[in-house]
């Protein structure tokens, strides 16, 4: 990427709120959430407080006063010239309703309108790539200069992408690659948002990497400076986790996959052999592809709109045209197709796993070797031969309780187990 976008600082919540009325939260969702946290936790001091809630010592200290005054909580000591809180058995009483309602006591949440704002300011449609970050990132992998730069301009595109191809042609690895090189970005990610009363929670650690580098002092706390997230979906997909997921027990909501993909990229592998028609989630997703807005619904009923900042990448070893029609193909921008590779590509793609595991192969080799596949067995030159045949020459001299070695005779044994004799 350009020096001037990936150096700068993240755009971001760099003002830390100091009162209540800075938070964009109604101020009774954050004393109901200090009365939850208190009764979970037991007695904290404002200070420990303010670091559960994610919230400045003045708004925690604020809250706290509120709730005293109503006798929630009481103070019950200093330490350090800090206060210490407790709840009141009143208060008691009053969590345990709150808590019947929504078990959430985590962060304070942010609006729905600044976690909008911060969305579309840091979208994924405003990254840049040019050809040597895209040569840097797929270095790892044996492309030829067209689908490179079919890549990168999908990259610049910030829209959705097709990949396309049969089985065992490095879709997937693709896929992937396209999330790391968007995932070199960082961006605010908050811990949760609030809707009418209602709690998403959309931070999730194990999609969202959090940046390496701490983020600036006073920064508002309820946000994460995460990389650009990639989430990837498969066969699992459904309707229903395209929409807000309530959990009975805990009484609030987890985002949907896209939202947590928002400013990064969603890969769906295997598209067209999910659960999930395809033209159930081309309908699902037809407004959000072409206006960057999602509808999603509330227990209640209530329809709220998000943003949709993300790139989609569909990958199938299906014929697109079979899949859909030219009104849904038309929103897909990009079409890539992954096929099989040539002799010069095959070989260098076997020398790289082959070096991997430490073993050696000359020329003769894997010329008998391309020709076995091409000729005898009238396959094509897919991508995946090499790991697969190379892990077959590996696990039989595991069995064989010895080093593994590449010879005409283990790359023998390895084709008879890995294909199908030709008919």
């Amino acid at each position: 990427m350009d020096d001037s976008f990936e150096n700068a600082p993240p755009a971001g919540p760099l003002q830390k709120p100091e009162s209540t009325s800075d938070v964009g939260v109604r101020k009774r969702i954050l004393e109901d959430l200090v009365l939850k946290v208190l009764y979970l936790s037991g007695p904290l001091s404002i200070l420990e407080l303010s670091k559960r809630i994610r919230l400045s010592f003045g708004v925690a200290d604020e809250l706290v006063q509120q709730l005293r005054s109503e006798q929630l909580c009481e103070a019950i000591g200093i330490s350090r010239n800090i206060l210490n809180i407790a709840i009141t058995s009143q208060g008691r009483l009053r969590a345990l309703e709150l808590l019947s309602l929504s078990q959430y006591a985590g962060a304070a949440p942010v609006s729905l309108e600044s976690y909008t704002k911060q969305v579309r300011q840091q979208s994924v449609r405003n990254v840049e790539v040019h050809p040597p970050d895209v040569d840097r990132a797929f270095a790892h992998l044996v492309l030829d200069s067209n689908t490179l730069r079919q890549l990168g301009t999908a990259l610049n595109s910030g829209a959705s992408i097709f990949l396309y191809g049969p089985t065992g042609t490095g879709k997937t690895s693709v896929a992937g690659t396209l999330a790391r090189v968007v995932a070199e970005d960082l961006v605010w990610i908050p811990y949760a948002v609030e809707v009418d009363g209602q709690i998403i929670a959309i931070y999730d650690p194990l999609i969202h990497r959090i940046a390496s580098e701490p983020a600036p002092q006073n920064s508002d706390q309820r946000w994460v400076r995460c990389h650009r997230p990639a989430v990837l979906v498969g066969g699992e997909l459904t309707i229903e986790m395209l929409d807000l997921q309530f959990n009975p027990s805990t009484r609030f909501y987890t985002s949907p996959v896209q939202m947590k993909a928002n400013d990064g990229v969603l890969i769906i592998d295997d598209f067209g052999r999910q659960r999930l028609q395809p033209e159930a989630l081309l309908n699902r997703w037809v407004v959000p592809l072409d206006r960057g807005i999602d509808f999603l619904t509330l227990a209640g009923g209530r329809t709220v709109e998000i943003p949709f900042e993300v790139l989609v990448v569909f990958a199938s070893n299906m014929d697109p045209s079979e899949l859909l029609d030219a009104a849904y193909l038309r929103r897909i921008q990009t079409k890539i197709k992954m096929d099989a590779v040539s002799g010069d590509q095959f070989r260098e793609i076997f020398r790289r796993v082959a070096g991997e595991h430490g073993l050696e192969c000359n020329a003769e080799l894997l010329n008998d070797l391309v020709g076995v596949i091409v000729q005898e067995l009238g396959q094509p030159l897919r991508p995946c031969y090499p790991r697969d045949i190379v892990n077959q020459i590996r696990w039989s001299a595991r069995y064989e309780g010895r080093k593994p070695h590449l010879d005409h005779a283990s790359l023998t044994h390895a084709v008879e187990a890995y294909f199908l004799p030709k008919s």
